[in-house]
């Protein structure tokens, strides 16, 4: 199930491919807010993980974010995606986020600790991989009526998403 922020029923998706450790994606994650700020009815805003194999914290963070979607809901996992987004990746300080956030901390440890959310992890990197994505972050914009869609890679300045955004909700 996809993490949707914004409109969930939107003419258009911007579909993030990202890694919590990533610089360039830390630097788009305010652009990507930016844009449903602009767009509140016409786009949403889909996140799904890419950890890079260099990244030494971003599966165990992409975990995290996972863990406390299944213990919050979406809600939680956009609370907790801006936590990692913002403070960083540092998985000493995981549980830490997850109580500032409000989760229960032996559930999210127990979840954390269990691995169970490393295949759903991995899964969105496939599907990432398979539309094209090869580096982060990876940017799908989406017209879903049509699945018209364009790539986006990188930490892109608004404007370029503009351009495509007006472009596809002509």
């Amino acid at each position: 199930m996809d993490h949707i922020r914004g409109n969930p029923d939107a003419a258009i998706s911007v579909i993030e491919y990202s890694d919590y450790e990533c610089p360039f994606c830390a630097r788009n994650h305010p652009t990507m807010q930016q844009i449903i700020d602009t767009y509140p009815d016409d786009v949403n805003w889909v996140y799904r993980h890419y950890p890079l194999p260099f990244h030494a914290n971003a599966q165990k963070a992409a975990e995290a974010a996972e863990c406390a979607a299944d213990i919050g809901g979406n809600d939680k996992f956009w609370e907790m995606t801006d936590m990692l987004m913002e403070k960083g990746t540092d998985n000493t300080q995981l549980e830490s986020y997850a109580a500032a956030i409000g989760l229960n901390a032996a559930k999210f440890k127990d979840c954390l600790d269990s691995g169970k959310m490393a295949a759903r992890v991995a899964s969105d990197a496939t599907e990432g991989s398979t539309a094209g994505v090869n580096g982060t972050p990876g940017n799908i914009v989406l017209k879903n009526g049509t699945k018209e869609s364009r790539m986006v890679s990188g930490a892109q300045p608004f404007s370029a998403f503009k351009a495509v955004i007006d472009e596809m909700l002509k």
